[in-house]
């Protein structure tokens, strides 16, 4: 079909590679979802896809071979060129993790789905439900049953994480912190019995550390109390697709602040008492 192919140059950066064991110019990297992760649900989807596109594509070949009289190279030929024209909007040959690509599919009106439940909400689109029935894979109750679970399954996820937070934060950082704190104050303590009015100028820095501290305690249970609430109200909902959503918006922003207080004392604490382990000891420590 076709005469000559374009040579394609090796790229040791392309990271869109499909191997699950790639070969990246001196080195193998082998690729692997999560140990409790499961490829089956995005391989039935791309799966039905294709199988899609290949029935679309057969008929639209054959209507030109069998009504227009073309030959099938000319008829392959033609169907390609026009479904080139079509996905135009989503072909892109850059950098697809960049910031640029992100505004570029904004500009050609792409959908952009950055949390789970929004991103789900395309299981049970009508054109996803007609493309599983008309295949046979799964009739509408089937994919919405699926959808269901998998919503049920983030909440649980987010709500397990959102009380593990909370029970770390406040059983181990606040401690510890508070631990490191009451050290500072009997340093504090004893220069001024020590050096008397004089000790202000001594003691600046480890009273600033003190103050920090308690800011960041002040930060981390205001945070771990409203995010209990955001959870509380979020429990009462029925609906698993509003509980999904309520749950992302409500509850999870209130992970990353209160990571921020509790990796702020993690730099501050004396490295000795500090009860979890560090990203240096877990990289580097043998």
């Amino acid at each position: 079909v076709v005469g000559k192919i374009p040579d394609v140059m090796l790229d040791n950066t392309d990271r869109n590679r499909t191997s699950p064991f790639a070969f990246t110019g001196n080195k193998f990297e082998f690729r692997a979802v999560g140990s409790n992760a499961n490829c089956a649900n995005a391989m039935t989807t791309l799966n039905a896809i294709v199988a899609k596109q290949l029935i679309d594509f057969k008929t639209e070949v054959d209507v030109l071979i069998d009504k227009k009289g073309l030959k099938k190279d000319e008829a392959i030929f033609n169907v390609l060129r026009e479904y080139i024209k079509v996905t135009k909007n989503i072909l892109f040959e850059g950098d697809g993790y960049s910031e640029a690509w992100e505004k570029e599919a904004k500009k050609r009106g792409l959908s952009n789905h950055k949390t789970t439940p929004e991103a789900l909400k395309a299981k049970v689109s009508k054109k996803a439900l007609d493309l599983f029935q008309q295949l046979n894979v799964m009739n509408h109750v089937e994919v919405e049953a699926r959808y269901e679970i998998e919503l049920e399954e983030y909440t649980k996820k987010i709500q397990i994480e959102g009380r593990v937070l909370g029970d770390i934060a406040r059983n181990n950082v606040i401690p510890t912190a508070i631990r490191y704190q009451n050290t500072l104050i009997e340093n504090v303590r004893g220069l001024k019995e020590i050096f008397g009015a004089e000790y202000e100028s001594l003691a600046k820095e480890q009273i600033a550390i003190i103050r920090q501290i308690s800011g960041h305690i002040e930060g981390i249970n205001s945070k771990v109390e409203a995010m209990t609430e955001a959870r509380k109200k979020a429990n009462i909902l029925v609906d698993a697709q509003k509980m999904a959503e309520t749950y992302c918006n409500t509850v999870k922003p209130y992970f990353e602040e209160i990571r921020v207080h509790c990796d702020k004392l993690e730099l501050l604490v004396d490295d000795e008492i500090w009860t979890l382990t560090k990203y240096r000891e877990l990289l580097f420590t043998r």
